[in-house]
């Protein structure tokens, strides 16, 4: 009896996963809604009478319960990002660079194309063909562990199909919402009177994000399959066949088309794909060409953060007409006015856009845009909307000019023209709105870099005379943090915490939050390498700033002007006189036999000490150089708690490995 309600149990599983794959994946039912709901329910009753049939893959065990929070998750292999290329030309230069790479006058291999989706990349880990974990790109290295949302997405198999099943098998694909759900999704919330979602993709990442699994369930995401990390036994020579084989484990593979051949038909297949965009069922920004041998994909390899044999071919930015309701002001952490374009809403490229940069009144001027103007909208690279063109010939007489300001509309302070004539400029230090940016840029990931303070913290901050500058951050305390809206006991805790790890930072890391102009990461780089102090740094004349390698004339003279000035001097001091002291980072450290001089470094496991990014400064501090994967070029692997598999790959090719604890006394933290 046992066994017979245990095949039984198993022959229910098997046919709701083999009708999920053709409802979900296939677009093809193969029985009614009713008798899908009945043998759903057959399989429900008898796990509930009989719990110790439950699997975890069963297709009843899709929602589990919410998690407290996100995991972090370490790639086995990275999740490299792509070259980009806009146009034919640059497209034929990539294949060039192929060949000049393989040292051949022709590649010996056809290319694949496929649709570029515009969503959220992810990695879904089968192991002994189950659903094991799921994580979000993350950086490439480390990503967030989803597994309970994509376990709630119905076309996701929990057990792959087929009877070439390998024991390991790392997936990577495009977590997306098609267009149909997300506007009945839309339509659905604008009748409760509820705020529509912008566009898909960022109802998919915020979807992914959610630590109850339920609101995926709700939440109708498809994820689309196009390669592999690491697997045992993949059956396949060619990306075509790498799709082919991933369809027969029940993986959902291309979404609408993808094209094999020449580089020539891959273009004509790119110019088709532009044509029919708006036409298919999910937002594309473009088509990935891929080599399609998978053993020259091996010989080519990657470069740090892309692979060669591959390349997106975006579109060109897309437009679309609306019309200016109002003409605002912004103000910038340096003071500089912007004016800003309130639209009505519009939908460009699949995201509603309501604000446009109008860059400067130089540039109104040039397009001589008004106040109920209708406009051109572009997207440029499909992100960042901007003002085009203006459609003269909609004019019906009522439009305003705009009037620059004469006065900072956050202060009211007398505004200033810039030198060059074109900007206008908030001379104030203390305006609170140049504060807010200000901070902002201090606290930000290539500044600071402090967790748990966001703009509307700060802008709360400013508000109440908490903060009048960067250096008042270090000043705050448990009970004014309490007070704020939105700020508990433990995330006061939290923020204080990580402001105090902020007081030793890397000085390069300290000259970029300085918002010095004209002075960004790469820069504060190069200045930190040379000078290694910031007293140096700013005892240095313009001659022997300019005389840097990488500074050019005009970083060397605004960065002189900085120092000379009083307030900023001012605020040197304070930042002293509140602990903050950044650690001397010359890249001469080398030279002079620092303890990592010279060596390759790789962080892998959670750190207790240090954040990755603090401990990975420390490293490049005294000579040494970070890698992002454990290869025979790697010196030296930093261990944390839960290391995964690059512990055991150093091993194996005889890495040096080190504990946390000991790389902490080896830098004297």
């Amino acid at each position: 009896m046992e066994r017979d309600l245990a095949r039984r149990v198993e022959k229910l599983r098997e046919e709701i996963r083999q009708h999920n794959h053709h409802y979900y994946v296939l677009a093809r039912p193969a029985i009614s809604d009713a008798e899908y709901d009945r043998l759903l329910r057959e399989l429900q009753r008898l796990e509930a009478e009989h719990p110790d049939l439950v699997t975890p893959d069963s297709p009843t065990q899709r929602v589990g319960a919410p998690v407290s929070a996100l995991a972090k998750v370490e790639h086995a292999e990275p999740m490299l990002s792509l070259e980009n290329a806009f146009n034919e030309t640059e497209v034929r230069e990539w294949e060039e660079s192929l060949r000049n790479y393989l040292k051949v006058e022709s590649l010996d291999t056809d290319f694949a194309g496929e649709p570029k989706l515009d969503g959220v990349s992810v990695e879904v880990v089968y192991e002994n063909g189950v659903l094991a974990r799921a994580s979000t790109r993350g950086d490439g290295w480390v990503g967030e562990d989803i597994t309970h949302n994509v376990r709630a997405i119905q076309s996701v198999p929990l057990r792959l199909a087929g009877g070439r099943v390998p024991a390991l098998l790392e997936v990577r694909g495009e977590a997306i919402m098609r267009k149909d759900a997300f506007q009945r999704l839309n339509r659905d919330l604008l009748e409760q009177g509820e705020e529509p979602f912008a566009n898909p993709r960022n109802l998919a990442a915020g979807t992914l994000k959610q630590l109850d699994p339920a609101v995926a369930k709700e939440r109708p995401l498809d994820i689309y399959f196009y390669g592999t990390g690491r697997s045992a036994g993949i059956e396949a020579r060619t990306q075509r066949e790498l799709l082919a084989w991933l369809g027969e484990l029940g993986l959902r593979t291309n979404v609408e088309m993808t094209a094999f051949g020449g580089l020539d038909a891959m273009l004509a297949a790119y110019a088709g794909l532009e044509q029919r965009r708006n036409d298919l069922p999910v937002e594309i920004d473009g088509m990935v060409i891929k080599v399609d041998n998978l053993a020259l994909r091996e010989r080519l390899g990657t470069r740090a953060r892309s692979p060669r044999w591959a390349v997106a071919v975006k579109f060109p930015a897309q437009q679309a007409t609306t019309r200016v309701q109002d003409i605002v002001v912004q103000v910038g952490r340096l003071g500089t006015l912007t004016p800003v374009a309130l639209l009505e809403p519009v939908e460009v490229g699949g995201v509603t856009v309501q604000r446009a940069t109008l860059h400067n009144a130089e540039q109104i001027r040039k397009l001589d845009v008004r106040v109920g103007d209708r406009v051109f909208i572009e997207r440029a690279g499909d992100v960042i909307p901007k003002v085009v063109a203006v459609v003269k010939e909609s004019r019906r007489g009522g439009e305003r000019p705009f009037t620059p300001p004469e006065r900072c509309p956050a202060c009211d302070t007398r505004v200033e023209q810039d030198e060059d004539a074109v900007a206008l400029r908030c001379p104030n230090p203390r305006c609170p709105a140049r504060v807010v940016a200000q901070v902002e840029h201090f606290v930000s990931r290539g500044g600071l870099d402090v967790e748990g303070i966001g703009p509307k913290l700060i802008e709360q901050l400013v508000a109440r005379g908490l903060v009048e500058g960067v250096a008042d951050l270090f000043c705050l305390d448990a009970a004014s943090l309490i007070a704020l809206e939105r700020m508990g006991e433990k995330s006061a805790a939290n923020l204080l915490a990580a402001l105090e790890r902020a007081r030793q930072p890397a000085l390069d890391r300290l000259l970029f939050a300085l918002g010095i102009a004209g002075v960004g990461q790469t820069v504060a780089e190069v200045l930190a390498a040379h000078f290694s102090t910031l007293e140096r740094l700013g005892a240095a004349s313009a001659e022997e700033l300019e005389a840097v390698k990488g500074i050019g004339p005009e970083a060397a003279s605004q960065v002189r002007a900085w120092f000379a000035q009083e307030e900023n001097q001012a605020l040197l001091r304070d930042l002293a006189a509140l602990g903050l002291r950044p650690r001397t980072a010359p890249a001469s450290a080398g030279a002079k036999g620092g303890e990592f001089a010279g060596r390759t470094v790789l962080f892998t496991g959670t750190l207790a000490g240090l954040t990755r990014a603090e401990a990975e400064a420390r490293v490049k501090e005294q000579g040494g150089r970070i890698l992002k994967a454990v290869s025979r070029n790697l010196d030296l692997l930093v261990v944390g708690e839960d290391p995964g598999s690059k512990l055991k790959k150093a091993r194996e090719l005889g890495v040096r490995i080190m504990t946390e604890a000991e790389f902490l006394e080896r830098i004297g933290d």
